[in-house]
């Protein structure tokens, strides 16, 4: 039994004797660090069942405790706050608790609890995945990872936005300078190939612009008379009609963009249970329009278009199908959603779309739920900042992307760099030595992105977010091969529980690693894998300083012996558990 469950029983009984009356719950904190104590209890929130002062209550409840229970040592009151001290050998029963738990921190899926779906990705099929990609497909893998760690079932799906004008504006590029090129004899990846068309196009449709301004056009008018863009727009229009030739062309080179997307991922080491395809998507949502127009919740202007108000709702007036019949992207979005809950056994979805997407998010979910879906109150947009490079912004049209594959490959470059000039590889075979690059600059670009709060902007230093030292990926997979150094070394059986008094230092490494359980929730709960990140950092930071201080295999006594070996082997296991929610693959030598 935790801590925790010993306290909340206590407690519970401490009211009904003192103050003759039950309590449904006690609300626990990891007791501030300036305070003493090992447990902290929450006295406000009683204040519900007992009426009086929270730190005489706090007070009569500590004493209660220290009187009662053999696991309390001491209590102080500190306002609302019953900080509770702990005898260390109730951690050293705790730690074998954690140590014999299989999978420590982490549930299986609820026979009882529907799943829940997680899109991310969402890419155009005109050109590679960049560093915004990153961030997104990092951050949505994570989260879907940490919601199954927490015990629910978890799909993972992405929208491929493979239609539009955008689109046929890398096919009329190639059709008119492409010359044939294709990924196989040219040795590009598809996307790219794809991609430097898109640019391509847009050089070509500026020079036109300029030749219409110079024949005396407006800058407006020669923007929408430019040729070339007509062009691209009579394309789209035989696209929708089915021309053979043109889907022809889309399937093409759509094929050869899923490709070069296909080995981004494997790279980026993210995967999908489920792709969408917009050309199969784009005309759903018009017969929810529909049913919407006939509850009432949809409103039809006299030019025949369909809108809704949300005025009321600190909102705008907003649009959900034009007057032509013809879609607009909330309704593809309202009839995805609907499909989605239709197709699979889920009660929850979330989105990871940057931040500039947040108020057509907010009009989404607030349509399902006037529409009547009550799935729609478990609709979640994680939202995210934009992520810069020292160089700065980025501009797909003009070929400036921070291209994804390039971003991946400097990594494992830098990572190489690093660890050449340090020379601790001897011994390694070539093949080794380029796995465990990979393994740290993939780490490292993984671990810098994901420990920061997904609101929040990031300027990503793939330098910094490479070193060995301080709050990174590869600082933590080296703590991680140290540990399994010390096993590889461990010549005697450390599997049987020990007796022992322990120190300081390990009380603060056992303190942490309960909080991992928690801290998975939690993650899950608020969609943050900076959570998860950050722990694992404090883990290591708590594991570093009992390493620096304590004798391992060298400590002289036998059962303290085993038992650090054993508090070891739990610190690897757990920072390994932490990584993969993160992605992140930890290395056996380093």
């Amino acid at each position: 039994m935790s801590i925790q469950n010993h306290l909340e029983i206590a407690v519970k009984k401490a009211f009904v004797e003192i103050f003759e009356t039950e309590i449904p719950a006690v609300e626990f904190q990891a007791t501030r660090k300036e305070f003493d104590g090992d447990i902290t209890i929450v006295v406000f929130a009683f204040l519900r069942f007992v009426k009086g002062n929270p730190v005489q209550i706090g007070t009569q409840i500590g004493e209660y405790l220290k009187t009662n229970v053999d696991l309390v040592t001491d209590f102080n009151v500190v306002k609302g706050f019953l900080n509770i001290s702990i005898n260390p050998s109730f951690f050293v029963d705790s730690f074998y608790g954690i140590y014999e738990t299989e999978n420590y921190g982490t549930l299986p899926p609820a026979p009882t609890e529907k799943a829940v779906m997680v899109e991310y990705s969402s890419p155009n099929t005109n050109k590679p995945l960049h560093l915004g990609h990153v961030r997104n497909n990092l951050l949505g893998f994570s989260v879907a990872e940490i919601i199954a760690a927490s015990g629910k079932k978890v799909y993972k799906t992405q929208i491929i936005n493979d239609r539009g004008i955008h689109i046929c504006k890398s096919m009329l590029a190639w059709q008119k300078f492409g010359n044939g090129e294709t990924p196989e004899n040219t040795g590009l990846k598809g996307d790219k190939l794809v991609g430097n068309y898109y640019v391509a196009f847009d050089k070509a449709y500026k020079e036109e612009i300029n030749n219409l301004i110079a024949q005396g056009r407006t800058e407006e008018e020669a923007k929408k008379q430019a040729p070339i863009l007509l062009e691209a727009q009579e394309m789209l229009r035989k696209w929708e009609a089915g021309d053979e030739e043109v889907v022809n062309l889309w399937k093409t080179m759509n094929q050869w963009v899923y490709d070069g997307f296909a080995v981004s991922y494997k790279n980026l080491g993210v995967e999908f249970d489920k792709n969408y395809y917009e050309s199969e998507t784009y005309l759903l949502g018009k017969d929810c329009v529909q049913d919407g127009l006939e509850k009432g919740v949809f409103y039809k202007k006299e030019d025949g278009s369909v809108w809704i108000d949300l005025t009321d709702e600190g909102l705008d007036e907003k649009l959900v199908l034009r007057g032509d019949g013809t879609s607009v992207y909330i309704t593809q979005d309202l009839g995805t959603a609907i499909q989605r809950f239709q197709e699979f056994d889920i009660n929850a979805l979330t989105y990871t779309v940057g931040n500039e997407q947040d108020y057509h998010f907010k009009v989404l979910f607030l349509i399902l739920k006037k529409l009547g879906f009550s799935w729609a109150e478990n609709m979640y947009h994680l939202s995210y900042g934009m992520v810069d490079l020292p160089t700065g912004k980025m501009k797909s049209r003009e070929g400036t992307v921070v291209d994804a594959d390039d971003l991946m490959e400097e990594m494992v470059n830098t990572a190489r760099e690093i660890s050449q000039e340090l020379g601790k590889l001897e011994g390694y075979s070539e093949e080794k030595k380029e796995e465990l690059y990979k393994i740290i600059g993939m780490g490292a670009l993984k671990y810098y992105i994901l420990k920061v709060d997904p609101k929040k902007r990031i300027l990503f230093d793939p330098k910094e977010s490479i070193d060995f030292n301080g709050n990174t990926g590869p600082f933590i997979q080296y703590t991680y091969a140290r540990i399994q150094s010390i096993l590889r070394k461990a010549d005697f059986d450390y599997t049987a529980k020990q007796n022992v008094e322990i120190s300081d230092k390990e009380l603060a490494v056992i303190k942490t690693l309960q909080l991992y359980p928690e801290t998975v929730q939690l993650a899950a709960k608020n969609h943050s894998p900076a959570l998860i990140a950050n722990y694992t950092y404090d883990l290591v930071k708590e594991y570093n300083s009992f390493y620096q201080s304590s004798y391992i295999l060298g400590c002289e006594e036998e059962a303290l012996k085993v038992f650090r070996t054993q508090l070891s082997a739990q610190v690897g296991d757990t920072i390994k558990s932490a990584f993969k929610l993160l992605g992140i693959e930890v290395p056996e030598r380093m």
